[in-house]
C-alpha cells in the first residue's frame, strides 16, 4: 500500500485511527431478523484498543452467539515507521509510554517494553499470518489470532518475526510451513481484499464491529465501549434475542476459552477484579491452573492434568 498511514491511538476514545477520523452514519432502521446478525469486526494485532475489548467479545459469545455470526477482519493499522505521519505517536518508542497507558485504562496486561527493545516495524505481517491461518482452517486461525495477540502484549514478542508466528502456528495446531508459504501468496492477497472491504465501509479505525442484518442494514460499534453497547446492537437487529446464563465454573469458562486475564476471568463470572484474581491465584496454589506473569498481569490456563 502506497498510501501514507497517519494512525494515532487515543485512549479516551478508546480507538486506534488511520486517516481522516471515521464519523459513521448508523441506520435509523430497526427490522427484525429471525436469521444470524452478521458481524465483520475489522482489527488488527497490534491494536490495544481491540486487545481492551477482549472480555466484552468474550462475553457476547457466550451470552449472545446464538444470534450472530462473527468475521474477523483486518484493517492494516502500520504499513510501516517511513508511512507513519503520527500525530500523539511519532515512532516506536512513543509507543511504550502509550501501551502503558493503555493498559491501566483498560486493565488489562500490556508491556509496552516491546518498544524500546524489539519494536515491531509494521503490523502487517501478523495480519497475513493471521489470514494465512484463516486458510488452513478458521476455528484454528481464531486461536492463531489470539496466541500472536498474548505474544506481543504480554511476552514482548515482536510478531513480525517468522519464528514467533510459526511458534504460535504450531501451538494452536496449525502448519507453520504452509502458515509461512501462504504468507508470500493467497494471503497477501486475503489481507488486501480485507483492507479494501474497510475501506469501502469508511472504517479508518479500531475497533470498528459492523452489526448486519439480513435486509444489509448495518449499525456500527466504534471504539472501546462498554458492554452494554455491544448488547444492544445485537438486540437492536434481533429484539427477541435472550441472554444466555453463561456457566461461570471454572472447568467450563477455561473449556471456551483455554487463556484468559484476570480482566476477562472477572467480567465472565462477574466478580470485581481483586475477587476474581484470589480465587484464580487460590486454584494456582492448588495445582489446578497455570500462571504466566507478565508485567501488567497474568494470564491463566489450565493445568493439562485435570
Amino acid at each position: 500500500m502506497s498510501e501514507e498511514s497517519k494512525f494515532f491511538c487515543d485512549i479516551e476514545a478508546g480507538t486506534c485511527n488511520l486517516p481522516e477520523q471515521l464519523h459513521p452514519t448508523l441506520s435509523n432502521s430497526t427490522s427484525i431478523s429471525d436469521q444470524k446478525i452478521r458481524v465483520l469486526y475489522f482489527t488488527d494485532p497490534i491494536c490495544s484498543s481491540c486487545w481492551g475489548i477482549e472480555p466484552f467479545l468474550r462475553k457476547l459469545k457466550l451470552e449472545y452467539g446464538d444470534f450472530f455470526e462473527l468475521e474477523y477482519r483486518m484493517g492494516g493499522l502500520l504499513p510501516s515507521w517511513s508511512a507513519y505521519k503520527g500525530r500523539d505517536v511519532k515512532k516506536p518508542e512513543d509507543v511504550a509510554a502509550h501501551w502503558e497507558h493503555a493498559s491501566q485504562h483498560y486493565d488489562m496486561p500490556i508491556d509496552g517494553d516491546l518498544w524500546l527493545e524489539d519494536p515491531l516495524h509494521s503490523s502487517f505481517p501478523p495480519a497475513i499470518a493471521f489470514k494465512a491461518a484463516q486458510i488452513q482452517d478458521g476455528r484454528k486461525a481464531i486461536a492463531f489470532f489470539r496466541r500472536i495477540k498474548e505474544m506481543v502484549f504480554l511476552e514482548k514478542k515482536n510478531i513480525t518475526r517468522i519464528n514467533h508466528l510459526k511458534t504460535a502456528a504450531s501451538q494452536t495446531g496449525l502448519n507453520p510451513e504452509q502458515l509461512a508459504f501462504d504468507m508470500l501468496g493467497a494471503a497477501a492477497a486475503d489481507f488486501e481484499n480485507d483492507v479494501r472491504l474497510a475501506r469501502s465501509f469508511g472504517i479508518k479505525g479500531f475497533p470498528s464491529i459492523l452489526f448486519t442484518n439480513t435486509d444489509q442494514q448495518s449499525y456500527l460499534v466504534y471504539g472501546f465501549k462498554p458492554y452494554e453497547e455491544f448488547e444492544q446492537a445485537i438486540q437492536r437487529w434481533n429484539p427477541e434475542a435472550v441472554r444466555s446464563t453463561i456457566n461461570t465454573n471454572y472447568l467450563n469458562l477455561f473449556s471456551c476459552f483455554p487463556t484468559m486475564t484476570t480482566k476477562e476471568y472477572a467480567v465472565l463470572t462477574h466478580k470485581n477484579k481483586a475477587e476474581a484474581e484470589t480465587f484464580l491465584n487460590q486454584l494456582f496454589e492448588l495445582n489446578r491452573l497455570n500462571r504466566y506473569k507478565s508485567k501488567s498481569g497474568f494470564l491463566w490456563s489450565l493445568k493439562e492434568s485435570i
